[in-house]
C-alpha cells in the first residue's frame, strides 16, 4: 500500500496515506502543513495505536479529525485518537444517523458496536482552516448517495480532494447501504466531482490516488448508461 509522504508537487503541504485494517482495509490520511507540522487526520478507520505512533514519530500536531462519512471502517479509531490528543471530530450533519447507530454504520453486522459522541457537524461549503496556518483550508462538498452524509474535503489551492467512498480509482462507490441512493451518487459525482479541475488528485478510502481526468474517462460509459436507463 502506498504510504510515503507526498510533498513534491507543492511546497507547503504533505499528504500521507496510511493503510489501516480491522475488518476491512481502509485508507487514512494525514493532511499536514509542512511549515508548522500541524494538520488534519482524515478517516482514521482502525489501528489507533499505529496512527498515534506516526503522529509521535513525525512530531505532528493534529488539530482535527475529519470523517468523510459514518461507516465504521472510516471512523473506528476516531474515538481513541480524539481522546488521546484532546481534539474534535468533524463530519457532515447527516452523519449523526450513523455515528449513533451501529446498524447504520455497519459495525454491528461485523460483530462490533461502534458509536461516537461529541461529534461536531458540518454543512455543504463549510471551510475548515488550520489554526496554525489559516492559508491551509479544506472546503466541504456534500455528495450523498454512498451514504446520507458523504462529503469531499477539497483544497482548490492544492488540487486535492479527499473523497471517501464516493468514487474510487476506476470505480464508483456502492449505494446499497443504509441511506444509499444510486441516482444521488451518480448525479453528485458528475455535478460536484467531475466539475473540479481535471488535474485534481482524488484520495479515496479504498484505492490508490487518481485524478478527475482519469475517472471521467473510466466512468464515462457507466455513467452514460445509468442516465440513459434511469433519468429519461
Amino acid at each position: 500500500m502506498w504510504t510515503r509522504w507526498v510533498s513534491h508537487w507543492w511546497r507547503k503541504g504533505m499528504i500521507k496515506q496510511i493503510s489501516v485494517k480491522d475488518v476491512f482495509e481502509t485508507n487514512a490520511y494525514f493532511y499536514i502543513d509542512e511549515t508548522t507540522n500541524h494538520g488534519f487526520l482524515i478517516d482514521p478507520g482502525a489501528e489507533a495505536d499505529k496512527l498515534l505512533e506516526i503522529i509521535k514519530k513525525e512530531k505532528l500536531v493534529i488539530e482535527k479529525i475529519l470523517l468523510t462519512h459514518g461507516h465504521f471502517d472510516h471512523m473506528g479509531a476516531a474515538k481513541q485518537i480524539s481522546k488521546k490528543l484532546n481534539i474534535p471530530i468533524y463530519m457532515h450533519s447527516e452523519g449523526k444517523k450513523y455515528v449513533t447507530n451501529p446498524v447504520w454504520n455497519l459495525s454491528r453486522s461485523c460483530g462490533r458496536d461502534i458509536i461516537l459522541e461529541n461529534v461536531r457537524y458540518l454543512k455543504d461549503n463549510d471551510i475548515i482552516a488550520l489554526e496554525a496556518n489559516p492559508d491551509i483550508i479544506l472546503r466541504v462538498i456534500y455528495v450523498s448517495g454512498h451514504t446520507l452524509d458523504s462529503v469531499v474535503y477539497y483544497s482548490e489551492d492544492k488540487n486535492t480532494a479527499f473523497v471517501g467512498d464516493i468514487i474510487l480509482a476506476g470505480s464508483i462507490g456502492r449505494s446499497d447501504f443504509y441511506g444509499g441512493n444510486a441516482s444521488q451518487l451518480f448525479i453528485g459525482i458528475v455535478q460536484k466531482i467531475f466539475s473540479l479541475p481535471d488535474n485534481t488528485i482524488l484520495y479515496s478510502g479504498h484505492s490508490k490516488p487518481t485524478t478527475v481526468a482519469n475517472e471521467k474517462n473510466i466512468s464515462e460509459y457507466l455513467l452514460h448508461n445509468f442516465f440513459v436507463n434511469n433519468l429519461q
